[in-house]
């Protein structure tokens, strides 16, 4: 059988065939309105679009959801938005997850000493980082990648994430506030990568520069640009 992230769908939008880990799935829930099925595990005929807020919001208008249906379309107020807190909450779930198995570590200087050793998986800033704390996580990563590239160390990924404010990641975590972070090996900080991602994919907006690449605060980097908000790989 394979494996979903090899499995592909067809956006309703674009029409482009893309895997399901680059789109998100609606369905219609048993008050006839639609919602965002972001496990893709929800019973019924669903509606595949691009994990991208403003493609969203380019179906809603559209009315993508109606026609690929084939039927009456009740919608949320606001459901780009509403898609947006989904998978924010799944992202922070799954670092609450992480956080009970042991795979979660806060704190600038456990984190600082992680990224010496390369025994983290991906790299949390809080959007409200002070600039030179953010640069002391920043910079010894950039290093790490640099090192691996010079070194033809192939599959060397660690990205750093910067999705959320400290008072939000503190709140979902039982803590006062959260503002460096770092995952560490494990099933439960994988899902947790691959949660932020999601997240990450969603609130990307390409530019006039566009490389191509999702940068985890909302924009798609020019080359010269810092690479901190960036997700390798």
């Amino acid at each position: 059988m394979a494996r979903r992230a090899e499995t592909t769908r067809m956006c309703a939008l674009t029409r482009v065939e893309k895997p399901v880990a680059e789109l998100i799935r609606f369905v219609l829930g048993p008050d006839g309105v639609l919602v965002p099925d972001t496990e893709a595990k929800a019973e019924g005929r669903g509606v595949w679009i691009s994990l991208n807020r403003t493609l969203v919001e380019q179906a809603v208008k559209k009315k993508i959801f109606a026609r690929s249906l084939k039927t009456e379309v009740a919608l949320p107020e606001d459901l780009p938005g509403l898609t947006e807190l989904r998978l924010q909450q799944r992202y922070l779930n799954a670092l609450g997850m992480a956080r009970k198995a042991g795979q979660l570590t806060f704190g600038a200087t456990k984190v600082r000493s992680l990224i010496a050793t390369g025994g983290l998986i991906a790299l949390i800033t809080a959007t409200d980082a002070a600039d030179d704390g953010r640069s002391k996580m920043v910079g010894p990563l950039k290093a790490l990648h640099y090192a691996a590239a010079e070194e033809e160390i192939t599959g060397f990924d660690v990205p750093h994430f910067e999705l959320l404010d400290s008072e939000q990641m503190g709140l979902a975590l039982g803590m006062e506030n959260v503002i460096h972070a770092a995952l560490t090996r494990g099933a439960a900080a994988q899902a947790a990568v691959e949660k932020a991602r999601r997240l990450a994919l969603y609130t990307a907006k390409p530019t006039e520069t566009d490389i191509g690449r999702a940068a985890v605060d909302g924009d798609l980097l020019p080359e010269e640009q810092d690479e901190r908000r960036e997700i390798h790989g």
